[in-house]
């Protein structure tokens, strides 16, 4: 039998029935703060549950394949897998949020120069079509396998591995251990992440401005600014048909004075 080590957890202990139960957990309080950043939404521009449900899925699908790629690659070395997971996590987290970052806008303007609407992040047509979900699935995937083999490849990089033996030496606990590593680290940078990334790819709802019948853009705040000062106004209570005899009088006078006068020289 292979020798126990004397700090860490064991191989395999990430997929063991501990290390199972420790990422449902983490997977429930994570995506608890995408239903949580839903209510915190503004009333009028909140997203219906269909909408939150087709944007938050396609965080979880990737969600998945990032975690499952880091269990796999943790397990491949014969050192302590838990500092090897807390190494990749913290790189996902750093780096590989920058390059998420870049993957999205750089996706987003590729789907808007080739005007492919349904591909736009968040953008799911009216009524919302599954076949445009399907399509940003695959798309936020193909990012998440971009982010995953860059930082596979920065972690070929020499010296990994003394950072890995004094990470996390000074816990003596293998199982305190794992549920910092599987839960408590996780669920902090978690959070954080699914907030800035579900703000990427969810649809932006702008104020758009609106014309009104002369052609002039009018804006909804400055809509409402009229409104407000109309109302506010004490001059309300005249009468209709003498205001606009004595505008159409004012007029009239202006007119008048506005006339060039024409003198003829013979």
């Amino acid at each position: 039998a292979a020798p126990r080590p004397a700090h860490g957890c064991g191989s395999g202990a990430l997929l063991g029935r501990f290390g199972v139960l420790l990422q449902a957990l983490l997977a429930l309080c994570a995506f608890s703060t995408l239903m949580l950043k839903r209510f915190k939404e503004p009333k009028a521009e909140r997203r219906p549950w269909r909408i939150w449900f087709y944007d938050t899925s396609k965080q979880a699908i990737g969600a998945l394949f990032i975690h499952f790629a880091n269990v796999f690659l943790s397990d491949l070395t014969e050192e302590d897998p838990c500092s090897l997971y807390l190494i990749n996590f913290i790189l996902d987290a750093t780096l590989g949020m920058l390059l998420i970052w870049l993957g999205v806008k750089v996706v987003s303007w590729i789907v808007q120069h080739k005007k492919y609407t349904y591909l736009v992040f968040g953008e799911y047509g009216d009524p919302p079509q599954a076949a445009a979900w399907i399509g940003q699935c695959i798309l936020y995937l193909l990012i998440m396998v971009f982010e995953k083999t860059v930082i596979s490849l920065v972690l070929l990089i020499p010296g990994w591995t003394k950072l890995q033996q004094i990470l996390l030496g000074y816990i003596p606990s293998p199982q305190l251990e794992l549920v910092l590593v599987m839960f408590v680290v996780p669920f902090i940078v978690n959070a954080i992440m699914f907030w800035v990334v579900d703000s990427l790819i969810m649809r932006k709802y702008k104020q758009k401005d609106t014309l009104d019948i002369n052609g002039s853009i009018e804006t909804p705040r400055a809509r409402r600014t009229e409104e407000s000062q109309v109302l506010l106004s004490p001059d309300m209570d005249f009468d209709q048909s003498e205001s606009d005899q004595d505008i159409s009088g004012l007029r009239g006078t202006n007119q008048k004075m506005k006339q060039p006068s024409y003198q003829v020289v013979i």
